[in-house]
């Protein structure tokens, strides 16, 4: 497939980076800074901003998927705003440029630890964490509402670390899942497993899913 990369430079989109390629995509990567990016057979490196709608609908276009994994970075103090705002500019950059087909990588302070409790709600959450978990889950409300775009939205579990590939885990929905009585863990490289595996096979159109092992 032809599969457009949106944060790849990223902990998670490299990580998906690495995936795409070593199944045999190819793939152009949006950047504002092209040069981050080393040379790797397969891929092509587009000049883009993520938050200008018009320069993601030119860069997308032509291509059967799309894979966001935007983030202004966990330091930026208006983190909540420009992560919205560049939500909003992938969602309609993606619309207008005719592809159908978008992945987003949200987190998972949206996910549920009781009935009608997320994750970011909890005294527990960690306060540097929570305008972006706020901003995550913001744009998944908006995406739902999106009738436009075939979507899927991933939330990573609670603890997502370095680690190996296995391509062993569980797949669930709204609900943050559980090793015993603790929040379950997942390595990078298989959340990328899980995104890439989504983008071809198509499970989950239109949903929210969760990963962990």
């Amino acid at each position: 497939m032809k599969i457009a990369l949106i944060g790849g430079t990223g902990f998670v989109g490299s990580a998906v980076l690495n995936e795409l390629l070593a199944r045999g995509h190819r793939v152009t990567a949006l950047a504002r800074h092209p040069q981050k990016y080393a040379e790797r057979n397969g891929l092509e490196v587009v000049k883009a901003d993520a938050l200008v709608a018009a320069e993601v609908a030119a860069a997308v276009a032509g291509h059967d998927a799309v894979i966001s994994a935007y983030n202004p970075g966990w330091g930026e103090p208006d983190i909540h705003d420009i992560f919205l705002r560049g939500s909003d500019a992938i969602v309609a950059g993606v619309r207008q440029s005719g592809v159908r087909r978008l992945l987003v990588v949200g987190g998972a302070g949206s996910l549920f630890v009781a009935p009608g409790v997320q994750l970011v709600d909890t005294p527990e959450f960690p306060a540097e964490w929570k305008q972006g978990a706020l901003a995550a889950r913001e744009a998944l409300e908006r995406i739902r509402g999106e009738l436009g775009l075939d979507w899927s939205f991933v939330s990573p579990p609670a603890f997502l670390v370095p680690g190996e590939r296995t391509a062993h885990f569980r797949i669930g929905a709204d609900d943050l899942l559980f090793d015993g009585d603790k929040p379950a863990s997942l390595s990078v490289a298989d959340l990328a497993v899980a995104i890439v595996d989504e983008i071809e096979t198509g499970q989950k159109l239109r949903q929210r899913f969760t990963v962990a092992y």
